[in-house]
């Protein structure tokens, strides 16, 4: 019994989902009441070929012998509608699909004939397999058979969780290129897997302004493997791609969300956003969910029907909640799926984690992905508390000022407890959380001081109720100050309907109780307080400014290097690939949206995260799949990756926070990995002059040049491996990283001459203790041609510290191509 995807895909899931909740009924515990225990969601791969691979086969070698088994299904046939418009001219196999789903049933039925088991999803176009839910006994059958290729245990995901488009300059640049923001991204789908979309309130007209010319074009959830496992809640996850997180609904608005719509959020409007391709269409498979995140079964269920739909490019902004278990990184059913999007010429996007800052944090790995890293941009909502000392303290919060010069009494909730109330140390009353324990005429016309806890975070506790109790004790304002236990999260600045503002710093915070403590007034005799001295004012947050020190890497933005196994052995890769956006954006928001509490009830929010900076990226690659439709997706990776910005709006070297608090205050420069090739730049990517070409095909031979890895990649891909020596460093890609430079090494790169003729003369800069040479020096180059360069590294001192250069190719019509050249480990003599 499977779940049906499709047409029947929302009716098969309401099944599925009411089978569990009889199961439970019935005493299963576990939403599957006849299994055995120990069952658990399997991802099994077939050796035979998919759809999709099928049809590459076809088109290479003539489509004479199109299989006709079996009756159709939906995907079998062709169609005409904005998803389905053909990536190839050749017709599509027949029903070979709904073959391969007959033959995986087959197996079934005679390897595991009278034992239970659910079938959950049916891969067959990037994939040919299924997820299912067996004991580890049936998965060892299934192994042994000789039509199975892969056998793998389910795991879970995470997600990674405007002004940006004047940051990247998009209306004077690319937006005008393609003939202004009306046209920018026509015609290219952007598939979002994430956490749905709300297609409930006009107020998101980010998404829906222009439904009735689809601008959403498709919408589908998978949920399979979560309602097997009992943590789907149907309330509050709901089996539909409704998005009842948020998440989704903010990062699908990044991409595509329509151009200079009203940004309002709890009365004050906050001027106009837009998404990056804002005439791209946006398809959306809902993926993840509220109150689990996760699991790889159904992501890979979402990449294969968004594969098979003809989307263009694929954004995820989730990652594993763990390093992928195995003989490498890359051999994971995600990332394995992923590439055979690329294959079919799907340009991926994903965010890099938020693990940052520690180095070999980053969460997602392999070559053929391109991974974005979180930026600040220059726009910044600074509010401020003014002592009665004249100590200006920062602040975050959505809010206006108390009024004028006035400065008024501070007074702390503990310390406005009625009489014969609980003990002041329960921790929801220093959060502000319950106004009926607080004394009003205390507290009347003063600013409230709550305390800003774990709990916050956790969503036990929340702003938006602190704010009501201020309002029903008469506060003139409220500030929150920081709990030191409170590490390594991104605090937004938040809406606040009254004058009000979060201290996100620690130190500050200790600064600020010090003011308040040390200016109450104690009887002497029984150290009651007689009156608080404390006093201050509170400067507004409503009016945005702008600093020239941005972009800069945010602490919570993943860090390279790329770790290729769990023993942390490093790759010949550079991850990530590029920053972009990702701190203080806003999006539109779902009216179910449960994500940040603090903008419940708002069409906008504003959330920071690499969650929120590879959508950015997703919608910029739609502007180049526009200007450049036969691109492939290393050629759109490539012109984003070579023409980066490598300094700040004052020409300064973007720097990176290291820390989790004071971030500022730690910050040094930037290294490749920290933001990879540099900062997005939309304009410059739409004509990058040279790009760094890779096929399919190199990717493979790439992991066969893994020790050990023929039959993984056998098992992934149904393709068997030839003798590789491939690594990561001979992969075409726009950076160069070596992780071991044991004496000497030769690198060579391609590049395409995507413009007019043109002449290059190439300069570099060597990483510290590396010696290099490149050849030929310079070079012209005809439109369309290729020219091969070549490096010579030699390692000129022992040392396993990183170091870093660049190259840079410098065309006499203007075009700049710099890629980062990375070295780890050097070693001048083996032993």
């Amino acid at each position: 019994m499977g779940v049906l995807r499709g047409e029947r895909q929302r009716g098969a899931a309401a099944v599925l989902y009411a089978l569990v909740v009889l199961a439970a009924a019935l005493g299963g515990g576990r939403g599957v009441c006849a299994f055995e225990d120990g069952t658990a969601v399997y991802i099994v791969t077939m050796r035979q070929a998919p759809v999709f691979h099928r049809r590459l086969n076809l088109e290479r070698f003539g489509s004479s012998r199109i299989a006709n088994a079996g009756g159709g299904t939906r995907g079998d046939t062709p169609s005409s509608s904005v998803l389905r418009k053909p990536r190839h001219g050749s017709p599509k196999p027949v029903n070979y699909g709904s073959y391969l789903v007959r033959l995986q049933n087959s197996l079934l039925k005679r390897t595991l004939r009278g034992e239970h088991y659910l079938k959950l999803y049916s891969y067959r176009y990037l994939i040919n397999g299924f997820a299912i839910v067996i004991t580890p006994q049936q998965a060892d059958k299934l192994s042994r058979r000789k039509e199975v290729a892969n056998v793998m245990l389910d795991y879970s995901v995470r997600t990674a969780t405007t002004h940006t488009p004047e940051f990247l300059e998009l209306p004077q640049g690319a937006w005008l290129q393609e003939g202004g923001p009306q046209f920018a991204g026509q015609g290219v789908v952007v598939g979002l897997i994430d956490t749905g979309i709300d297609p409930s309130t006009l107020a998101l007209q980010m998404i829906y302004q222009r439904i009735v010319i689809q601008k959403l074009v498709g919408a589908r959830h998978f949920a399979a493997s979560a309602i097997t496992r009992g943590v789907f809640n149907a309330s509050q996850d709901l089996a539909s791609p409704s998005d009842s997180d948020g998440h989704g609904t903010h990062t699908a608005s990044i991409a595509a969300g329509n151009h200079g719509i009203p940004v309002v959020v709890a009365g004050h409007n906050f001027g106009n956003a837009s998404g990056m391709a804002p005439h791209a269409h946006i398809a959306v498979y809902k993926a993840l969910y509220k109150s689990f995140g996760g699991f790889a079964a159904d992501v890979v269920a979402a990449i294969d029907q968004a594969a098979e739909d003809n989307v263009d490019i694929i954004s995820l902004s989730i990652t594993p909640n763990r390093r992928p278990p195995g003989l490498a990184t890359f051999f994971n059913p995600i990332d394995m799926a992923l590439l055979s999007a690329v294959k079919a010429g799907i340009f991926v996007v994903q965010a890099a984690g938020n693990t940052g800052p520690s180095p070999k944090s980053i969460a997602s790995y392999s070559p053929w992905i391109f991974t974005v890293g979180a930026s600040a941009h220059d726009r910044v909502y600074g509010n401020y508390v003014v002592l009665g000392n004249n100590l200006t303290i920062a602040g975050v919060g959505l809010a206006p000022g108390t009024d004028g010069d006035c400065m008024y009494a501070l007074i702390a909730a503990p310390h406005a407890l009625k009489n014969n109330t609980a003990s002041p140390t329960e921790m929801s009353l220093g959060e502000c959380q319950d106004s009926s324990r607080l004394d009003q005429d205390l507290i009347r016309g003063k600013i409230l001081v709550c305390s800003y806890s774990i709990r916050f975070v956790l969503g036990l506790s929340s702003v938006k109720q602190a704010l009501d109790t201020a309002k029903n004790v008469s506060a003139a304002g409220v500030i929150f100050y920081l709990d030191p236990f409170v590490l390594g999260f991104q605090l937004n600045p938040t809406p606040m309907p009254m004058p009000g503002l979060i201290i996100p710093s620690s130190d500050d915070s200790k600064v600020f109780l010090t003011y308040y403590n040390d200016s109450l007034v104690r009887d002497e005799t029984s150290d009651r307080i007689v009156s608080f001295g404390g006093v201050a004012k509170i400067l507004g947050g409503l009016k945005p400014n702008y600093r020239n020190s941005a972009p800069k890497v945010m602490f919570y933005s993943a860090r390279g290097p790329d770790p290729e196994d769990n023993s942390l052995t490093n790759a010949d890769i550079l991850k990530p690939n590029l920053i972009a956006p990702g701190s203080s954006i806003w999006g539109a928001w779902s009216s179910r949206g449960l994500d940040s509490a603090e903008f419940a009830g708002e069409s906008f929010a504003m959330l920071s995260g690499t969650s929120m900076a590879a959508p950015h990226v997703a919608g910029l690659a739609a502007l180049i799949k526009q200007k450049f439709p036969s691109f492939s997706p290393a050629a759109i990776g490539s012109a984003l990756s070579t023409t980066t910005a490598l300094t700040d709006r004052q020409g300064n070297p973007i720097m990176a926070q290291r820390t989790y608090s004071n971030s500022d205050s730690t910050q040094t420069p930037a290294t490749p990995f920290d933001m990879g090739n540099g900062f997005v730049n939309a304009t410059a990517a739409l004509d990058p002059g040279l790009i760094f070409d890779t096929s399919y095909d190199d990717f493979f031979s790439f992991l066969c040049g893994i020790n050990g890895s023929a039959p993984v990649v056998t098992n992934y891909t149904g393709n068997n491996c030839v003798a590789s020596t491939m690594t990561g460093a001979d992969l075409n890609l726009p950076s160069i990283t070596i992780a071991v430079l044991n004496q000497s090494r030769t690198v060579v790169r391609t590049v395409t001459n995507v413009a007019a003729d043109e002449s290059y003369k190439v300069s570099y800069s060597a990483p510290y203790g590396v010696e290099v040479s490149v050849a030929p020096t310079q070079f012209f180059i005809a439109s369309g041609q290729k020219q091969l360069v070549t490096f010579v590294m030699n390692a000129t001192m022992n040392s396993s510290t990183a170091s870093f250069g660049n190259v840079g190719f410098y065309g006499d019509k203007g075009h700049r191509v710099i890629i980062p050249f990375s070295v780890i480990s050097k070693v001048v003599y083996s032993s």
